[in-house]
């Protein structure tokens, strides 16, 4: 018969917060001890099955209006270059546009920080729809910019001003939208619709890049210089409204409500310390720096990779390998599409063997298959450049699969946002959004085309030792937050066998505490902890 964790032998001293037996030194008074409640039916969040689906739709279509802008930029550089710097040369033209495009990303913190701490005081939802209304907004208002034959180096001035402001909303973008559904979607499967995510992002992002090879090889480059480049952005503007109508008909996270009523009823007596007090950016590095380095580690290696994959690939295919901008373009997107497809299996993989196991895998095989598949490229025929995309794909989908999952369970509900906002946009800044201006410039620098494996092998080397250090999330309720389940037969399952459940953690779920029980024998109400725990 399993140990009742809620009992204590006081011959051995007393329990922990955790519930283990913790000895008390010879001449020590014994503290007192307090009980935290334990879980109830009425504490375990019963997923709303259709809602959470209104959920994943309305996130998903911001993500993937995110990398349709990505795509679409990425894959006219070689386009807009002229429009924009027409005497400089075609490096020139190139590097101005990557710097650009990394602009893009110098914004992103900003907007994580304000955005992050403005959702964990006023709600994910209202958030989340303001971010999105300015992506799409900035992104079509470039469809609108004179080039340079109208207003000179004014036009490339505008165009920078655009980016950095669609950066600023990006910020709150993918922090906010991962967790969000982390939020919603039931524990045993939260690495499963987290996924969703990042498979939608990658889609759009093909999307944006099929968008661009269809116009080139109908209107030509001439004509895509003159007015076409212009055609992709314009359509953010119908896009961004269908998304903005799809994601104000989500509600908020039931995770998140429950922290705002509890936040509510304990407001006088919160402390600065208090998990459930909801932190600004200065308390949350101060509170939770440990998590907030590993999360960034890991989203650097992660988005190394991926941005290698997407925003870089089409510019290293035409500039180092001699590809036409079509077929540069063209080679990457059934990659893209198989990978994006593959991304919900990864998820739903960590969700049985556990989000550490499977970032392994991608930290690993970027570092083994890396070198291989830019040789595969540098053959220079189809199958051989094929072979090598897929081989930066395959980590690809190992590591952003459960990112979207694994990072928000590492901090609580109620200051989740904001610190996935810090993590996220300040390490995508840094290594991600800049790879492929970082990488062109090796390249430019030792004349070696094989500088791009080496970057992603030291990335991913640094990243396999954040992942020794990350919590393992898969299955566990998220810190501050009841669990989620699927049915109400498993909330009765779950309460049933609490004490014999490893992933149930009344500390872990920030349980109140309560009186203590009169009757110290067999009292089965609570985990008694000393006091000042």
């Amino acid at each position: 018969m399993p140990t009742d964790r809620s009992t204590t032998d006081s011959s051995a001293g007393v329990l922990n917060a955790r519930g283990t037996n913790q000895a008390t030194p010879k001449g020590v008074r014994k503290p007192k001890l307090r009980t935290r409640r334990r879980l109830k039916e009425s504490d375990v969040n019963v997923v709303d099955q259709p809602m959470l689906k209104k959920a994943l739709g309305g996130t998903i279509v911001g993500n993937t209006m995110e990398w349709y802008d990505v795509g679409v930029f990425g894959y006219l550089i070689t386009t807009m270059g002229p429009v924009f710097l027409p005497e400089a040369d075609k490096t020139v033209q190139t590097l101005f546009l990557l710097g650009t495009f990394a602009a893009t990303f110098i914004a992103r913190p900003l907007g994580g920080v304000i955005f992050g701490w403005l959702g964990d005081k006023i709600g994910r939802q209202k958030v989340l729809a303001t971010t999105l209304m300015i992506m799409a907004a900035s992104t079509f208002a470039v469809g609108l910019l004179p080039g340079y034959a109208q207003i000179g180096i004014w036009a490339a001035a505008l165009l920078v001003v655009l980016k950095l402001i669609q950066g600023f909303s990006t910020g709150g973008e993918y922090a906010g939208a991962t967790t969000f559904v982390s939020e919603y979607a039931p524990d045993k499967r939260r690495g499963f619709f987290a996924s969703f995510l990042d498979m939608g992002s990658y889609l759009g992002f093909a999307l944006g890049a099929a968008l661009v090879s269809v116009l080139q090889l109908t209107l030509g480059q001439d004509t895509m210089e003159q007015w076409g480049w212009r055609i992709p952005f314009l359509l953010a503007g119908p896009l961004g409204l269908i998304a903005v109508y799809f994601r104000s008909k989500i509600e908020e996270s039931p995770q998140f409500q429950a922290t705002l009523d509890a936040q509510e009823e304990s407001a006088k007596g919160a402390s600065a310390d208090d998990p459930a007090a909801s932190k600004g950016p200065v308390g949350i590095v101060k509170a939770y720096w440990r998590s907030l380095i590993v999360a960034m580690i890991l989203v650097a290696a992660a988005n190394t990779a991926g941005y290698a994959l997407t925003s870089y690939m089409p510019t290293y295919l035409t500039e180092s390998k001699g590809y036409d901008p079509v077929h540069g373009t063209l080679l990457t997107i059934p990659v893209l599409v198989i990978m994006s497809l593959c991304i919900p299996l990864t998820g739903k993989l960590s969700d049985r063997i556990g989000r550490r196991p499977v970032l392994w895998i991608g930290a690993i095989s970027t570092v083994v298959l890396a070198t291989p598949a830019f040789l595969l490229i540098g053959i220079g025929d189809v199958w051989s450049t094929l072979a090598g995309l897929s081989l930066i794909a395959f980590p690809v989908a190992f590591y952003v699969a459960n990112l979207a999952s694994a990072l928000p369970a590492q901090f609580p509900t109620s200051s989740r946002y904001g610190a996935m906002g810090i993590a996220y946009n300040f390490a995508v800044a840094i290594f991600g959004g800049t790879t492929p201006f970082i990488v062109a410039a090796l390249i430019g620098a030792t004349g070696d085309d094989m500088m791009p494996a080496y970057y992603l092998m030291a990335t991913s080397a640094i990243g396999a030792v954040a992942i020794y250090f990350l919590k393992e999330s898969a299955q566990m309720p998220l810190p501050g937050s009841m669990p989620s389940v699927d049915t109400q037969a498993e909330a009765r399952e779950l309460v049933a066998t609490q004490d014999e459940n490893p992933l149930i953690d009344l500390e872990h779920m920030d349980m109140p505490f309560v009186a203590p029980a009169a009757d110290s024998a067999g009292d089965r109400d609570g985990v008694k902890v000393p006091v000042g725990v």
